[in-house]
């Protein structure tokens, strides 16, 4: 039951969360501090997804050379503005080549 209660009070915090930013005053949303953190903070949360991912199995730092290429050919990809669709095609293509290579 303890699981549901967890679950139960996530939802009611998103929910006091999003009702936190709607009901926000628009003097407080046109401050350019606002502004500067809101187009920031997703590209951090995004890259810190993306080095937890990369560098860390069960907890512990490591180094895999497939999924390093494999995100070295996505941000190649994104260099050459590639659509979104072809990043992630390209970098699932080089991760398991060189999966299959490496054994």
């Amino acid at each position: 039951m303890t699981l549901w209660w967890t679950i139960a009070l996530v939802c009611a915090g998103c929910y006091a969360l999003k009702l936190a930013g709607l009901s926000a005053p628009r003097r407080v949303l046109d401050h350019p501090l606002v502004h500067r953190f809101a187009e920031l903070v997703p590209v951090a949360l995004l890259a810190a997804l993306i080095g937890v991912q990369m560098f860390a199995e069960q907890g512990n730092l490591v180094f895999d050379l497939a999924r390093t290429a494999g995100l070295a050919a996505a941000v190649v990809a994104l260099l050459l503005r590639a659509p979104f669709l072809a990043v992630l095609a390209s970098a699932a293509v080089v991760t398991a080549l060189v999966r299959l290579i490496t054994g």
